[in-house]
């Protein structure tokens, strides 16, 4: 596996040939999975998906990973940004600083903890905390998305909340210093969702990485330099107050 972010060679059209069993729809998703140059550069390079790229373009406009970094990656299913996490901060099987969680299954992956949970589950952000030693975290990623339903408004709600509930976690877990990043669908909420990571990171923006299909309406919203919870401990008595 390569982190090689270069451009993938010129490759001629492949054309997808009707079949019985697929349906016109499936026919176009196969014919676009053929000819996309991030699916054959995800191959060539080990990735398990073409989403690898997407955080390797991330991360090299933002320096968000750095060696020795501890990482969760909410929602990690198939891997592939796992892969991008362990390369760029030097997880090992022996000290592994990545961890994972998905409600599917994970095949392994070397220098990480994967814990198959679904990450709304009460008890998911303790389980998370165990896995991390007890250690902050210095980076938390979220590729979370809810099924699709066709619905525009319903699938925007939902994979909102999604975001919300990971900057939750991320302001939870996070050590001064730390950085957050999370896809969103584009329609007007993602704002929202900035002016909310505003009050807990020093630098806020919205990025569609090239990897992200343009046809498509998912984006990443990422804070850097999460300043902390200075504020809740001021906020907090100290022992003896009254």
């Amino acid at each position: 596996m390569t982190d090689d972010s270069s451009s993938t060679p010129r490759r001629l059209k492949v054309r997808v040939k009707t079949a019985k069993r697929r349906t016109p729809s499936s026919n176009r998703w196969l014919q676009r999975q053929l000819n996309d140059p991030y699916v054959v550069r995800s191959k060539a390079d080990g990735y398990r998906s073409r989403a690898a790229y997407k955080l390797i373009e991330i991360d090299d406009k933002f320096k968000l990973l750095a060696p020795g970094n501890r990482v969760v990656d909410l929602g990690c299913a198939p891997g592939g940004w796992l892969q991008v996490a362990v390369a760029r901060v030097g997880s090992t099987d022996g000290a592994p600083r990545v961890v994972g969680i998905d409600y599917l299954d994970v095949d392994p992956v070397p220098g990480t903890v994967i814990l198959k949970k679904d990450f709304l589950d009460d008890d998911a952000p303790a389980a998370l905390h165990a896995a991390l030693g007890g250690h902050q975290v210095d980076v938390v990623l979220s590729d979370m998305a809810a099924p699709a339903t066709g619905h525009k408004k319903t699938d925007q709600l939902k994979i909102t909340y999604l975001c919300e509930v990971a900057i939750d976690f991320a302001r939870r877990t996070l050590r001064p210093g730390g950085h957050f990043v999370a896809k969103v669908l584009r329609g007007g909420t993602e704002n929202q969702l900035l002016a909310e990571l505003k009050r807990d990171f020093a630098i806020v923006a919205h990025v569609k990485p090239p990897a992200s299909r343009s046809d498509s309406a998912e984006l990443y919203v990422l804070g850097k330099g999460f300043r902390g919870r200075a504020q809740d401990a001021a906020a907090e008595p100290e022992a003896g107050e009254a």
